[in-house]
């Protein structure tokens, strides 16, 4: 399993690599659309993936720990649904994020 995740996160890596290198000054259209906007909906995507796989794994996380913990005493609900939702944020905020990237001009 951690393999996997080692190889997964080499290669969203090395996208977000190759996604930032300048590019040839003939390659590059107006302002007005082209490859700017390309790269625009890409740091979007990239904004909002990496914090929806972020808060994935931390949801599964805590989440887990939270039933556990709500089964061995059931006092600690409020707090374990605290943890699990905090959590959940990360994707909201990469969810606003994305969307300022998309509102720049």
């Amino acid at each position: 399993m951690r393999r996997i995740l080692l190889a997964l996160l080499s290669a969203v890596s090395a996208v977000i690599f190759f996604a930032g290198l300048p590019l040839p000054v003939g390659a590059v259209t107006s302002a007005a659309g082209g490859t700017q906007a390309g790269q625009q909906f890409l740091a979007a995507g990239l904004a909002f993936g990496l914090a929806a796989l972020g808060a994935g794994i931390g949801v599964g996380t805590s989440g887990s720990a939270a039933i556990a913990a709500v089964t061995e005493k059931s006092e600690v609900r409020t707090t374990a649904l605290i943890f699990v939702v905090l959590a959940e944020a990360i994707a909201i905020y990469g969810f606003a994020i994305a969307f300022i990237i998309l509102g720049q001009s």
